[in-house]
């Protein structure tokens, strides 16, 4: 079966193209006085160029979807839901809730606004993207991220499986919950950063927050900065390689911290009893080591 044309035309009924297949759809809009929902439900083996989305909930169910050079307005909800197999490349988004349990997703060079931005997915692959939200990656599991700059609270939370590269990460309470995830060469700047996370490592990372990874388990840090940085680590489980100072270290549960200079170590009303090993390396002509 040929790949069918639709083109330079104006869409606005309820599912209007429904579960269409093998087309290339090319500068549409989807928009009008019908105010129809749903134009691109349940359809597969699409190629979406250069349209125009107004309307809620415009693309449900979708196999096999590449989406280029288009435009998804604030007034269409909810783009993208349970759809598997998508590449969406030279995009903006700016319609809340969008990318929710979808699977085998590529994200490429787009620019985002969406609160609650990619939910419950999995494998998804973030390139070249700039994303402004609030609980992003919800959930998600097996996401690749490289070059691309995040700005949202509450994100990564849940996450399982996530690697971060070469990204800023602007995410106070991100990664709280988080499993098996690795961040390299990234700038991270936010409060509260990666509680309750478990097997969270960063390598090559420039950190700044106030009280950043308390109650972790298995947390590991390799030629990292912090910056700003004041009670960290309280009830971890911390492998640390720290360069240069920092702020304050409060209760470490129990691991290594390597440092080269902290402003403060705080050893009070400590619950558990921790046994952490910290070494300030401009102490150690001193032979002063501090337990």
């Amino acid at each position: 079966m040929e790949t069918k044309i639709i083109a330079h035309q104006k869409f606005d009924k309820e599912r209007a193209l429904y579960n269409i297949s093998k087309y290339k759809i090319f500068d549409c809009t989807f928009n009008g006085i019908n105010d129809g929902e749903s134009p691109l439900k349940e359809c597969e083996n699409l190629s979406v160029e250069s349209c125009y989305f107004y309307l809620r909930y415009p693309i449900w169910h979708n196999t096999n979807l590449f989406l280029h050079n288009c435009i998804f307005y604030e007034t269409s909800r909810a783009p993208f839901w349970y759809g598997e197999n998508l590449i969406i490349k030279d995009t903006f988004i700016n319609s809340v809730k969008a990318l929710r349990e979808c699977r085998d997703v590529k994200l490429e060079n787009c620019q985002i606004i969406s609160d609650e931005f990619g939910w419950k997915n999995i494998n998804f692959y973030v390139l070249d993207c700039n994303i402004t939200s609030n609980y992003a990656f919800f959930e998600t599991k097996k996401l690749i991220l490289k070059n691309s700059r995040i700005t949202s609270k509450y994100s990564f939370q849940y996450n399982e499986n996530c690697e971060a590269t070469n990204c800023f990460l602007s995410a106070k309470d991100g990664f709280w919950h988080s499993k098996n995830c690795t961040i390299k060469d990234c700038i991270i700047d936010g409060e509260f950063f990666a509680w309750y996370s478990t097997n969270l490592t960063l390598i090559n990372c420039q950190i700044t927050g106030s009280q950043p990874f308390c109650y972790c388990k298995n947390l590991k840090l390799i030629n990292c900065t912090m910056e700003n940085c004041n009670l960290s680590f309280e009830y971890s489980e911390v492998d640390a390689r720290i360069n240069g100072k920092i702020q304050s270290i409060k209760n470490p549960l129990s691991g290594t911290i390597i440092c080269d200079d902290v402003g403060e170590i705080i050893n009070e009303n400590n619950k558990y009893n921790g046994k952490c090993h910290i070494i300030v390396n401009k102490c150690l002509n001193s032979s002063s080591t501090k337990i």
